[in-house]
């Protein structure tokens, strides 16, 4: 089963080194806002060397070994280890709890099933059912609200609820 005491940047640190062994640095630069997973989910390079260390100590990367660094150190070579692999596949599979965290994680799951070339039809179908089931709750919850803002909160995750909905029919995958 995925770990769920991972946060979003070291999922985003463990599913790269699953896709490919890269050391740090490249890590960091493929994090960065500019880069290409950077662009859904930013990492400052302190923290995917944190990341790393964290993973490492989970088991979850080994190291490979090291390459000549250019004008610097050698750098260290991380991998996914098979365990990690297996918990990464799982991870994508996964819809998101919270609507509130579609913006990065579910956008970080379509971006590395994307990247794997893998179809998101499963995790698009999965996701739109669980926010459903929110939807479904936020409804009934509104015909108990007792105060005028509990209705305006409601009714703000309501409409996030429809929206995120919206956007996962958008996506044009079929189920």
């Amino acid at each position: 089963m995925s770990r769920t005491d991972l946060g979003p940047s070291e999922w985003a640190v463990l599913a790269l080194c699953d896709e490919e062994p890269a050391h740090g640095f490249a890590l960091a630069r493929a994090l960065d806002a500019a880069g290409p997973v950077g662009r859904v989910w930013a990492v400052p390079r302190p923290m995917v060397y944190r990341a790393l260390r964290r993973l490492r100590e989970l088991g979850l990367v080994e190291d490979l070994g090291t390459s000549p660094g250019t004008g610097g150190p050698p750098k260290t070579i991380f991998a996914a280890t098979p365990q990690a692999r297996a918990e990464v596949d799982e991870w994508l599979q996964q819809p998101v709890q919270h609507i509130r965290d579609a913006r990065y994680l579910l956008l970080l799951k379509l971006l590395f099933l994307h990247r794997r070339g893998r179809d998101a039809t499963p995790l698009v179908g999965a996701q739109a059912d669980a926010y459903r089931a929110v939807q479904e709750r936020l409804r009934e919850s509104g015909r108990h609200a007792d105060d005028d803002f509990d209705r305006v909160i409601l009714a703000w995750r309501l409409e996030s609820a429809r929206a995120a909905l919206r956007f996962l029919d958008g996506l044009g995958v079929s189920r």
